[in-house]
């Protein structure tokens, strides 16, 4: 199976990686404009279209006081379709900062039902790992910051960083692994458990799951 990629109506930057033919494409609300720009035809096109303006033919309307933001209806549909991995683009620049702290909180909301996404910005990419391990190549470059999401994280594990930790425990009430940096070598992020909020730039691609 492919992934899910949702296009979301914030700033748009370009594909990350090429589109595989058995990916799923969807557009949330003003993600159409991004999706049509490509040249691409959504397998779906959903939201309150309070951000496009109009509502497209054959859309999935819904009311634009709900629970769900567009991001959320979006994740919702490619769980239903049996998508475990999200990429999400349109969802990290744009100028609702709530918004963007609701698109970290999708991310959990993820890993919470066994699947795992990232918000694509033009510089920036964002992830949540919850109970696992991210691994970045030697040739990663810059700054990546990693953050508790919930209470605490604990048996929090970062090897080959600027910066090493050792079965530490992060917590929401201190920035600690805020602004590390790679250093040329193999880069693990874990933690046992809970979930980090982790933050990298977009030139060093996806890291492995594992």
């Amino acid at each position: 199976m492919g992934k899910c990629l949702i296009f979301c109506a914030a700033d748009f930057d370009g594909l990350a990686e090429e589109i595989q033919k058995d990916d799923y494409i969807l557009a949330a609300d003003g993600g159409l404009v991004h999706v049509e720009g490509l040249g691409l035809t959504p397998h779906g096109i959903l939201g309150d279209f309070d951000s496009l303006g109009y509502v497209p033919q054959g859309s999935a309307v819904f009311p634009v006081e709900k629970d769900d933001t567009d991001a959320m209806l979006a994740v919702r549909k490619g769980l239903e379709k049996g998508y475990k991995e999200f990429l999400l683009y349109g969802s990290l620049d744009g100028p609702r900062l709530d918004h963007t702290v609701a698109n970290f909180q999708t991310l959990q909301y993820l890993c919470d039902h066994g699947a795992y996404g990232y918000l694509i910005g033009k510089d920036t990419v964002v992830t949540v790992v919850k109970n696992g391990t991210l691994r970045f190549p030697a040739t990663a470059e810059g700054i990546v910051s990693v953050f508790c999401m919930g209470c605490a994280a604990r048996g929090v594990t970062l090897e080959g960083l600027q910066y090493p930790l050792v079965g530490g425990t992060l917590t929401a009430g201190f920035p600690l692994g805020v602004s590390n940096h790679f250093i040329g070598q193999e880069a693990v992020i874990s933690v046992t458990e809970g979930s980090l909020l982790v933050l990298f730039d977009r030139k060093n691609g996806l890291p492995v799951r594992g």
